[in-house]
Formats: structure tokens, C-alpha cells, sequence
């Protein structure tokens, strides 16, 4: 109850009864709904349609078990939006507390993933009003040809990360030598996915200013197929920099986020954002959770506070330079900060590192350094031996 109650806006619970009209219920989680197979634990009403169903069960329960049970319950319900097989409620959820499982029976291909919360009213009404198969269709018969400047193995990396998603994969990572174009590569991706309009609301994390700025610079720059610059097709926002965040040369002019765009979400919403790791984190967790830094490593937030942002809040995440090392309770604010989203998540690296390959699964796409130096995009290295007294 108290996790369906936090959600903004929240679920209404009520209990089942006789004479109860089902169709006129909104936003409301129906306890104890009798299917012709059992009551479900809550049934998830949106504008009358019967959208999810969620069992909840004791913290000593594995709720990843308990979703067989759920299912059995869309197969019995009677106020049906659909029929998926024979079963008739798009979202199944199972829960002990602590662990939220999650489980959309659309795809021909279902696969089960953890939540870090329930979805609103509102996500599940757009989760259930989307349907991807189009945008599929779009990225299999519109190949990355016309996008200028891409080279051959940039459009290997894009085909093989969309050839992912397609197959169901919400999880990858693209591994690719530095000096190889990531970011450029990445814009061309974000780009490609707005268009086919499988993504709308698009996060795009680096864990330093300069790379944000270097990132906000390479979407202003990017000249889209139709011949505009990147910003002219679609909103490019970013958090707040300094002047001295941009080279003397760089123009000045960034878009800071609206703060409405994270915590109330719309499906009309189509944009790309761009921030650093350290300012989502402190959004999310609240300030007191942002990397600890010192040094030359230090960097201001400024108007930095905790907000209540939705887990449906990007469709897509893509984490750039993931590889970097962290201490033990950073990796932990990094994990916990991306795991917050119920979103597809690209993992962009030069050198796979195992808390890495743990949050987004082996490559599905590898350019070493080796292949960069024997096609020619770079210059092979010489090592050189220098004499040191330093000891580590």
C-alpha cells in the first residue's frame, strides 16, 4: 500500500465489491479483485481498463516466483482490455516489499526485469497505448546510410544496438576504442531512435562537466538527414553550466531542463537531456548522495535539490565513459541512480569493467583499438621505457 500511495500522482486503493463499476474507475488499485481463478492481491484500473495486476507477498517470498501466480490471475479476469495468449492484463507485477518484479505480456518474447517502484496511472496508460512494432519497422527499412560523416563500423554500432532492442534486449553495452567517435556515434543513435520514435524522452549521463558541455556542443553541431542542425528538429536540454564549462570558442547558449519535464512526464514530451551522473544523482537519492569529490575532481551543483521524479520519466539512458573506476560506494550511487528508470540503457566504453558488464550485460558491439589502428581511424602507439624511483 504505502509503495502505491508514494507514487505521484498515487494509486487510489480501495477494496472489491459487489456492484463495484469497474469501468468507471481511474487510477485506482482494486484490492482483493475475485477473477474465476482467485482474488488478486490488486487490480490496476486506468479509465476503466483492467491494465495490471499486482500479488504482494512476505519479505521472505522471492517475488520473481510469485509472477506465475499473477499470470494465472489474468487468464480468470473478466473485465479484459485484451487477450495475450490467454492472458488478459497487459502488466503483471509481483512484490514482498522490498523487490518489485515487473513483467509486460505484450512482446511475443516476454522477459521479466525488477522496478525500483510501480508505474503511475498515467505511465501504465501510455505503456498500454504504445506499441513498438512501427518504430521497429522504421529502424529494420531506414538504415543508417544517410546520416553524414558515420563511419562503416559507427553504422556496424548503431545496426547492432537496434538489432538489440528489437530482439527485447533493454540492457547492452557498446565497447569502443577512445578517439573512435562515441559521442558522435551517439547522437547519430539518439537521433535515429527519435525518429523511429521508439524513444521520446532520452537521458544521456557523463560523469564530468566537460563531457556533458563536449556532448551538448556535439548535438548542436550534428546536421540531421533533412539538412537541420540537431536543436531545430528536437529539444536539447541540459543542466546548468558556467561559462568557463564551454571553450572560449564554444557558444554559450545551453537550455537548462525545466524541472516539470523530470517529475511530470507526458507522452507529447520529446526531448534529449543532458547531465552528469553526480547532478542526476543527487535528484534522485537527494544531495547528500552526489560522488563524493575533491580536488581537481571537485565540481559545483549548483540549485541542486531531491525531486520526486517517476521511475517512467526516459525512455532510454545512455551512460557515456561507463567504464570509469569508482570506490565501492559510488558504484553503488551509480547503479542505484540508473536502476531508479524503467528505461532502455546503452553502456558506452572504451575498457568493460565488471560492475559494468554487471549492470548492462556483455558488448553486443566491440572496436578495439587494435581494429581502429589496422583500418586507419587511429595512429598506432610506440611504448617507451622510462626510469622511475616512484613506488606504488
Amino acid at each position: 500500500d504505502a509503495r502505491l500511495r508514494s507514487i505521484q500522482p498515487a494509486w487510489n486503493i480501495i477494496r472489491y465489491r459487489e456492484n463495484l463499476d469497474l469501468s468507471k474507475l481511474d487510477g485506482v488499485a482494486v484490492e482483493e479483485l475475485p477473477p474465476a481463478n482467485g482474488p488478486a492481491d490488486y487490480a490496476l484500473f486506468v479509465r476503466g481498463k483492467l491494465l495490471g495486476i499486482i500479488e504482494a507477498k512476505k519479505v521472505t517470498v522471492n517475488p520473481q516466483n510469485v509472477l506465475e501466480q499473477a499470470k494465472r490471475y489474468a487468464c480468470g479476469v473478466f473485465e479484459a482490455c485484451g487477450n495475450w495468449n490467454g492472458l488478459k492484463v497487459p502488466f503483471l507485477y509481483s512484490s514482498n516489499g522490498e523487490l518489485i518484479w515487473h513483467l509486460d505480456v505484450r512482446p511475443e518474447k516476454r522477459i521479466s526485469r525488477t522496478l525500483s517502484n510501480f508505474h503511475s496511472p498515467s505511465a501504465l496508460e501510455a505503456a498500454f497505448a504504445f506499441d513498438p512494432k512501427p518504430s521497429f519497422a522504421w529502424l529494420l527499412d531506414t538504415p543508417p546510410d544517410n546520416i553524414e560523416r558515420l563511419r562503416p563500423y559507427q553504422r556496424d554500432c548503431i545496426v547492432a544496438a537496434e538489432n538489440a532492442i528489437i530482439g527485447g534486449r533493454r540492457d547492452m553495452l557498446l565497447a569502443m576504442a577512445t578517439g573512435t567517435g562515441k559521442t558522435f556515434l551517439t547522437v547519430a543513435q539518439v537521433y535515429r531512435l527519435l525518429e523511429s520514435k521508439l524513444a521520446r524522452r532520452i537521458l544521456f549521463l557523463v560523469d564530468r562537466k566537460a563531457l556533458a558541455a563536449q556532448a551538448v556542443r556535439e548535438f548542436n553541431a550534428f546536421t540531421t538527414p533533412k539538412n537541420n542542425k540537431f536543436p531545430n528538429e528536437y529539444e536539447l536540454y541540459s543542466q546548468r553550466f558556467q561559462k568557463d564549462d564551454f571553450a572560449d570558442d564554444s557558444p554559450f547558449d545551453p537550455k537548462v531542463l525545466p524541472n516539470e519535464y523530470l517529475t511530470d512526464p507526458k507522452p507529447s514530451h520529446t526531448f534529449v537531456y543532458v547531465s552528469t551522473i553526480q547532478r542526476m544523482a543527487g535528484q534522485i537519492l537527494g544531495p547528500q548522495f552526489t560522488f563524493p569529490q575533491s580536488g581537481a575532481d571537485a565540481e559545483r551543483e549548483e540549485d541542486l535539490f531531491q525531486l520526486p521524479i517517476p521511475i517512467h520519466a526516459f525512455d532510454l539512458i545512455i551512460a557515456d565513459e561507463c567504464h570509469r573506476g569508482y570506490t565501492a560506494q559510488q558504484t553503488s550511487i551509480w547503479r542505484d541512480t540508473i536502476n531508479h528508470f524503467d528505461a532502455i540503457r546503452i553502456g558506452l566504453t572504451a575498457t568493460p569493467a565488471a560492475h559494468t558488464v554487471a549492470l548492462f550485460g556483455e558488448p553486443v558491439f566491440r572496436y578495439g583499438v587494435e581494429q581502429a589502428i589496422r583500418d586507419g581511424y587511429l595512429v598506432d602507439y610506440e611504448a617507451v621505457k622510462i626510469k622511475s624511483d616512484v613506488r606504488i
